[in-house]
């Protein structure tokens, strides 16, 4: 018998799909079932290797540990990667397949892929107790209704119960609840159950005269009120939730173990990837990461970080014209700490050969490290082990560019000492490795190595684990849940599917 299920769709985009699906699959992982994630179609620069060498969006990976289970191609099985504003790579069942422009995936291919998707979800739901899925952006994009597999499209097809989530922090939530549901046709709003309230400040008796009011209208009840809670968005998937100059995850900057804090400048480079790299950075205490546009908010930093990106030519010319640059050639001159990762590992070497990603043909880089980079069409997707710093580091690798490192000292070698991967001169570092930084002695003594090179008197924390936090984080959310949710009424929803007698509410989808 098949296991129970759940789509959570959303009123918009960011309105916190991932982190509600998050926090109901770790409140039911600690009642005892076995449950999955799950998002048919995902569009995200955030993404991640499984065991078994697939690439999934982070947030399903997230979702997969808040169910402290391995993440796998099942839970994603689509990704589409932004290459610009008209064009994206198709990455199904965890495997690149080609480019394709938003015309042409919606003109046709996304409908086909509906059976890929829809039998992904059957064996998931043949393998688990419950399978909670996450929707994209609104069910009401009518727009797009007719080739949708992500969100009504799959809710339908698998006869899923629809929990739809609104941001009450943006205003006009009731009014985002209502329009969603008159917009949909009759067959999908027979599987919209009712609503979930995210990020309310205040007192919840205020709020309720409203609930009850859209219950009447629309014939749907509240599932609950999630309270605001800083610090939550960890691994999305469409783009960073700070603005630039803002600080990571609006998160307060613990007291420094040592003397000094040190300062972190991450380039907020165009079609950045994988930006959570630094996230590691951001939670050791004392360490204040901003993420920057400006040559002159390099000036006062101890460590610039130069992420990855899904265009390495597109973010140096942006880092030409922007004048950043410069301002990272002298860095690297003067012997000041830069670390690039993934694309901004490859844009600090001195050739580049893209006849893949930008198809620029030759490109001079940067020329601050020994490296030349030629891509090929073939994805690199691992997950690697090595050390650095005589600690040990694991990491993952997603990324065309191949790098031949010409001189330079080893950066992350194998056990015998012999080079894996990156290079460094000087203090600059370069890497094809994300999530290193994960790995806590390796990260401690890459901050003791800036420091020292800084001039800085940071000393890192002796006892910052990066994986406990992130379980406390997940935890957080199982227990936003569990104390503010109708766990029963969810229960029941996830077990035995839409309430019969939903009513129609006008005036439907248009024909």
């Amino acid at each position: 018998m098949s296991g129970g299920g759940l789509l959570v769709a959303g009123t918009t985009s960011d309105a916190g799909k991932s982190v509600v699906t998050a926090g109901i699959c770790r409140w039911l992982v600690r009642q005892g079932v076995k449950v999955a994630p799950f998002k048919a179609q995902n569009m995200s620069l955030n993404s991640f290797v499984t065991r078994e060498g697939a690439e999934i969006g982070r947030a399903q990976a997230m979702q997969a540990q808040a169910c402290r289970v391995e993440p796998t191609a099942l839970m994603n099985p689509v990704l589409l990667k932004p290459g610009g504003d008209r064009s994206s790579q198709v990455v199904l069942m965890g495997r690149p397949v080609g480019e394709m422009s938003a015309r042409g995936y919606h003109g046709g291919r996304q409908e086909k892929l509906l059976g890929t998707v829809l039998d992904c979800l059957d064996r998931l739901r043949d393998a688990y107790d419950a399978v909670i899925c996450e929707g994209a952006g609104s069910p009401a994009e009518i727009n797009l209704r007719r080739t949708d597999i992500v969100n009504m499209g799959i809710a339908r097809g698998a006869r899923l119960p629809v929990l739809v989530v609104g941001d009450i922090d943006r205003g006009g939530v009731f009014a985002s609840f209502f329009g969603t549901v008159a917009l949909l046709s009759p067959e999908d709003q027979e599987l919209v159950a009712g609503f979930l309230v995210n990020k309310f400040r205040g007192d919840v008796s205020l709020l309720e005269p409203g609930l009850d009011m859209l219950h009447r209208l629309t014939g749907r009840r509240s599932y609950g009120v999630l309270p605001f809670r800083h610090g939550l968005g960890i691994d999305e998937e469409d783009g960073l939730r700070v603005s630039l100059r803002g600080a990571v995850r609006e998160s307060a900057v613990a007291a420094p173990a040592g003397e000094e804090v040190l300062r972190v400048a991450v380039c907020a480079v165009p079609l950045m990837s994988n930006f959570t790299d630094v996230d590691a950075l951001a939670a050791e205490p004392g360490v204040v990461v901003r993420f920057v546009d400006r040559p002159d908010e390099l000036a006062d930093a101890d460590l610039v970080v130069v992420p990855g990106t899904r265009g390495t030519v597109k973010a140096l010319r942006w880092l030409r014209e922007r004048g950043l640059a410069d301002a990272l050639v002298r860095r690297a001159a003067e012997g000041r700490p830069l670390l690039g990762v993934c694309g901004g590992f490859q844009l600090l070497g001195e050739h580049i050969e893209d006849d893949v990603e930008s198809r620029a043909g030759h490109v001079d880089g940067l020329g601050v490290l020994p490296v030349r980079v030629r891509f090929t069409r073939e994805k690199t997707l691992a997950r690697p082990v090595g050390e650095a710093f005589g600690e040990r580091v694991e990491g993952y690798e997603i990324h065309h560019g191949v790098a031949e490192v010409l001189g330079g000292d080893p950066f992350i070698s194998d056990d015998h000492g012999h080079s894996l991967d990156g290079c460094r001169v000087g203090g600059t570092w370069g890497t094809h490795w994300h999530g290193a930084l994960e790995s806590d002695g390796f990260r401690r003594a890459f901050l003791r190595a800036v420091a020292e090179r800084a001039g800085r008197r940071f000393v890192p924390a002796p006892d910052t684990s990066f994986a406990a936090l992130r379980e406390e984080q997940l935890d957080r959310l199982g227990d936003l849940i569990e104390q503010h949710a109708d766990t029963d009424a969810l229960w029941r929803l996830i077990e035995s599917g839409v309430p019969r007698g939903l009513p129609f509410i006008p005036p439907g989808a248009p024909v």
